[in-house]
């Protein structure tokens, strides 16, 4: 049992609604930190096995195209399960046991009717969307067969991740990271078996991410299983509650939506980048998977505050809530200026873990250095969404997102980028959307905790 869980089994204490502010959303962030950076390491840790063993345009089919369109569907699930995270840190929260049981059932079938939708669509579907992106001949077989060997075990990936997010949202967000470290080492050595002994390929690097996919969402299974506590999982007991499951995708799909907003976007981009040819799609896929380094603390930032206002926002603790809220965004602030500097001063030498490629490199340090000092732009979507969220206010900031992100940056790739086609032009899109979103969130936010928010005390309705 972990500390978090121990301080709220003292005496009914939670420490999240009751604790010193910073200390509790430090011990939180930490893990969902390690957590995202193990999880983002399992595609990263194909892209180095294959780019360095199979080759550059290996390298470019599994982190481009590929990655791009997984993210689509991957994405859109972690945002319906968004919603499960806020209903349960709510109703735990709220001590209301009944509805926690409840919602977990509900989420982990929901997951694995998920799964088995996901399978066939993408097992079927591979080779027309990465034609349809436009997808080089040279890397399209490598990328089909990649995507199919991994829609076969993508069942055990959203499992995983519901059931982690249902540790976060209870204030268990060290477990979850032990399961991914376990499930990270074996699929390096899975990856070197497959890839480099085998020798299988991207087949290889796929197969070995599904495997240890598998191997966490058993672990977290089986936790979910044993324990005593509310969030018990009875495999027996396993269905979906419609009034529930409405009440889950309620919150979590407008974060679904926007995620697939993103990802479409990102698919454009993605596509005006494949006409730039194989040199830049490879430089493209690593810079990727260092830019991911910033996304994953953010992310972790953004769980954290989600599951700090759910829990204090159910407990009815309006002043708890907006402290929190400021807290969050000053260490997000400090540490994106922090690791902007790093990025930026060091971040080309990572580029040689993926390829000794001097033209990917040389185009992967020019978007790095383009891109990393404007991190900064990007911290008051992440923490105002994720704090709006955590109250169950989702579809403003969709709407939000999604018309400063993702429709300006696609009217960007579409209108700017034909007039002057270099990296460059279509990487702009990235701090133009990120400055304009911010603003609207900062307005919005401002309104809504002036307005909305005088509703405390909060009254969770039965189901």
């Amino acid at each position: 049992m972990n500390q978090t869980t121990k301080a709220q089994d003292a005496a009914g204490h939670n420490g999240i609604t009751e604790g010193v502010i910073w200390k509790q959303l430090l011990l939180f962030f930490f893990p969902i930190l390690f957590g995202t950076f193990f999880q983002q390491l399992y595609n990263t840790i194909d892209a180095v096995i294959v780019g360095r063993f199979v080759g550059k345009e290996a390298l470019a089919a599994v982190g481009g195209p590929t990655g791009t369109l997984i993210n689509l569907l991957i994405g859109f699930f972690i945002g319906l399960s968004s919603g499960a995270t806020v209903i349960i840190s709510q109703f735990y929260g709220a001590k209301k046991e009944e509805e926690v049981s409840k919602a977990v059932h509900t989420a982990i079938a929901f997951s694995i009717t998920t799964g088995i939708i996901f399978t066939i669509t993408g097992i079927l579907g591979a080779p027309f969307a990465l034609k349809a992106m436009g997808t080089p001949d040279e890397i399209l077989h490598h990328a089909v067969a990649f995507m199919r060997v991994y829609f076969i075990g993508i069942t055990a990936n959203l499992v995983y991740n519901m059931g982690a997010g249902i540790l976060r949202a209870i204030g268990d967000s060290k477990r979850p990271l032990y399961f991914l470290i376990t499930s990270c080492f074996t699929n390096i050595v899975l990856d070197i078996l497959f890839v480099v002994y085998l020798p299988l390929g991207v087949r290889g690097a796929a197969l070995a991410t599904i495997l240890s996919q598998l191997l966490s969402a058993v672990l977290v299974v089986r936790l979910l299983i044993r324990t005593r506590k509310s969030y018990r999982l009875v495999p027996k007991a396993l269905k979906i509650d419609p009034d529930m499951l409405r009440r889950i995708i309620r919150i979590g799909f407008p974060a679904g939506l926007q995620s697939v907003m993103y990802s479409l976007s990102n698919i454009i981009i993605q596509s005006s980048i494949n006409t730039l040819g194989t040199d830049t799609i490879a430089a493209w896929t690593a810079y990727g998977k260092i830019d991911s380094i910033f996304f994953t603390i953010i992310s972790a930032f953004g769980i954290a505050i989600t599951t700090f206002v759910g829990q204090n926002y159910g407990a009815n603790k309006r002043d708890r809530v907006y402290k929190g809220i400021r807290v969050c965004m000053a260490m997000c602030f400090a540490s994106s200026i922090a690791l902007s500097f790093l990025l930026y001063t060091f971040g080309n030498h990572i580029f040689l873990l993926f390829t000794t490629d001097p033209s990917v490199i040389a185009i992967g340090t020019e978007i790095l250095r383009f891109l990393a000092p404007v991190y900064v732009t990007y911290i008051c979507i992440e923490i105002c969404s994720g704090s709006l969220r955590g109250t169950g206010d989702c579809w403003i900031p969709m709407l939000l997102t999604c018309l400063g992100v993702c429709v300006l940056r696609v009217v960007w790739v579409w209108v700017a980028v034909p007039l002057h086609p270099t990296i460059k032009m279509v990487v702009f899109s990235y701090p133009m959307t990120w400055t304009t979103t911010s603003v609207l969130f900062l307005v919005y936010f401002s309104f809504y905790s002036r307005l909305k928010w005088r509703r405390f005390p909060l009254r969770l309705k039965k189901h």
